[in-house]
């Protein structure tokens, strides 16, 4: 009898027997054998096809997701335009105010009815183009328009049953040289006020204006023919070509008649802060002098610092920043660009008291608020004062708020009870006029600089 000295064992596989990546499935693709194996190159074709399917797959797959994904998110609503206004010459700006829509044109005014979309009226006397438009319902078929045309002048209208009345020209001057632009209207809620921003050569002024709406409300009672002269100027769907040559000359005629309206009156004229400078006095003593209120000994002749000495810091500074000066003196030989402000009309308020000598009128605003770029400073005025004979050139804010920063921008609530405050250090400050302190301080990351500030 044969007998192994090792137990049976099951020889190791060679190299030759190894089964290849393709093929180890093979028994169950094809058990019978009935196809046989690609040879090369069609192999590595089959490969590239089959990857190229799988790919496409995943593509379809992923953008068929996203279509489900993009199903369930709510649609906007797709708004179609109702009706078509036919205007003559290029709108350039629109305003609604009550059942009316008045278009800024390249000749002039246009008013249209919302309800039928059809021109009621139009104003092109002077055939200026018109390219901003503020308005604003006053009641009892009554409404004030400030139109500015491509040179800067601020028209003042009043449309008053379906006619344009011309009251005046806010920044109309007889010199050329000093005429001045406007860069920005407002008119206050109510129609009570109109502001003004006006920029010259070399410098930028606010002027405040207070519209007399209730004498304008009851002279146009009184004498109705006074806007009839514009009362011809009907739909420009029935003209001919020789109504409108003859039509063009009763505008300059009724505007003249128009000046009977009573004229806005000149409130405030607000201008940029003067640069913080140096004191004027020449010794301590003429400031103790000024104080008086007999809370100091001595003259302080002690604490005072010898020309000297401001010659030796001034030299030292000028040696170190020597670059950084002459880059500033080359800007500062340019000629200086006008400042812009913004403005908002503010309603009676903690920080508005009014005086027990004026009464506040409820919806009326009782100031203004200004900020100046640049400026650190968030000036507030009160309009409820007497009027003088000659306006303050340069009045003296009655509230100054001064922030950490210069301010960017601000917004006013629709209540006029909230006002931010956005300053170029990323930080916006919510405050309660009514209350006097802020609610909120939030801090932008990264120190982004704020362009503009809305409330919802």
């Amino acid at each position: 009898v044969y007998i192994r000295k090792h137990p049976l064992e099951i020889p190791p596989p060679s190299e030759k027997d190894w089964l290849k990546d393709d093929e180890e499935d093979f028994f169950l693709q094809d058990p019978d054998r009935k196809r046989d194996a690609l040879p090369q190159p069609f192999r590595m074709i089959n490969k590239l096809v089959m990857l190229v399917f799988e790919n496409a797959m995943e593509i379809i797959e992923r953008r068929e997701m996203l279509r489900e994904a993009q199903k369930l998110k709510v649609q906007p609503t797709k708004c179609f335009p109702t009706a078509e206004f036919q205007v003559t010459g290029r709108a350039n700006c629109l305003a609604v105010s009550g059942k009316y829509i008045f278009v800024g044109l390249s000749v002039g005014l246009s008013a249209f009815k919302v309800s039928d979309c059809k021109e009621v009226c139009a104003w092109d006397a002077v055939k200026t183009e018109i390219c901003a438009i503020r308005a604003l319902d006053l009641g009892n078929e009554c409404h004030v328009l400030l139109a500015v045309d491509e040179m800067g002048l601020v028209w003042l209208f009043c449309f008053h049953k379906e006619s344009f009345i011309l009251i005046k020209i806010l920044n109309e001057v007889e010199d050329i040289s000093r005429r001045s632009t406007c860069v920005e209207v407002v008119l206050s809620p109510g129609g009570d006020y109109a502001g003004v921003l006006l920029q010259g050569n070399t410098k930028a002024w606010l002027e405040i204006y207070r519209l007399p709406k209730d004498s304008w409300l009851k002279e146009m009672e009184k004498s109705p023919g006074a806007a009839a002269g514009l009362a011809c100027r009907e739909r420009r769907s029935s003209w001919t070509s020789a109504d409108i040559f003859l039509l063009q000359e009763s505008p300059v005629s009724a505007n003249k008649a128009d000046a009977k309206l009573s004229l806005p009156v000149l409130l405030l004229k607000v201008k940029p802060p003067k640069p913080i400078t140096g004191s004027s006095f020449k010794s301590p003593l003429d400031a103790l002098k000024k104080v008086d209120d007999d809370s100091m000994l001595g003259l302080g002749y002690n604490h005072l610092i010898k020309d000297s000495q401001w010659d030796q810091q001034e030299a030292i500074f000028c040696s170190t920043y020597r670059d950084y000066l002459e880059a500033e003196g080359e800007r500062e030989s340019k000629e200086e660009i006008p400042r812009h402000a913004t403005f908002h009309f503010l309603l009676p308020s903690w920080i508005l008291q009014v005086g027990p000598e004026m009464k506040a009128q409820p919806g009326v605003p009782a100031g203004i608020s200004v900020h100046w770029d640049g400026s650190h400073n968030f000036c507030l005025y009160l309009l409820n004062r007497p009027l003088k004979e000659k306006v303050d050139s340069d009045p003296k804010p009655d509230v100054v708020w001064p922030c950490a920063a210069p301010i960017a921008c601000s917004a006013v609530s629709s209540c006029s009870r909230y006002l931010a405050l956005a300053c170029e250090d990323a930080t916006i400050t919510i405050w309660d006029k009514h209350l006097g302190y802020p609610l909120s301080v939030t801090a932008i990351l990264e120190e982004r600089l704020i362009r503009s500030i809305y409330f919802l």
